[in-house]
């Protein structure tokens, strides 16, 4: 494995209305409850996957759901990502605990989200 390599998508982040209404919903879907509940973020890992409600409306500025892909080296791979035609929505930035998060979009316009967990 090189530094730029995946670790695989293990992340998804849906833009929510109404975190509480959300929260009941991806419980029942998911059959456990949330491991982070907060007014800015309801966290839940089921099966090794984590799934993540974040307001609409929140800084992320998320319309539509964003698949994370863990790396090892978040730079290095959004410097191979972005020689190959991608445009950085987010650079990198720690959002608690030494993890790294950074967005871009593909050619069409998707955003795509990287981790990076120190």
């Amino acid at each position: 494995m090189t530094a730029s390599s995946t670790l695989g998508a293990k992340t998804v982040l849906h833009p929510v209305s109404d975190l509480a209404a959300a929260k009941a919903v991806y419980s029942a879907l998911l059959g456990v409850a949330p491991q982070t509940d907060s007014a800015y973020y309801v966290g839940f890992d089921a099966a090794g996957q984590q799934i993540g409600l974040v307001p609409a409306d929140g800084p992320q500025g998320l319309t539509a759901p964003v698949t994370y892909w863990h790396v090892p080296d978040i730079e290095a791979k959004l410097a191979e990502v972005t020689a190959a035609g991608a445009t950085v929505r987010q650079p990198a930035q720690d959002v608690g605990g030494g993890r790294l998060v950074a967005t871009f979009t593909d050619p069409d316009g998707n955003v795509l989200g990287l981790i990076q967990d120190c």
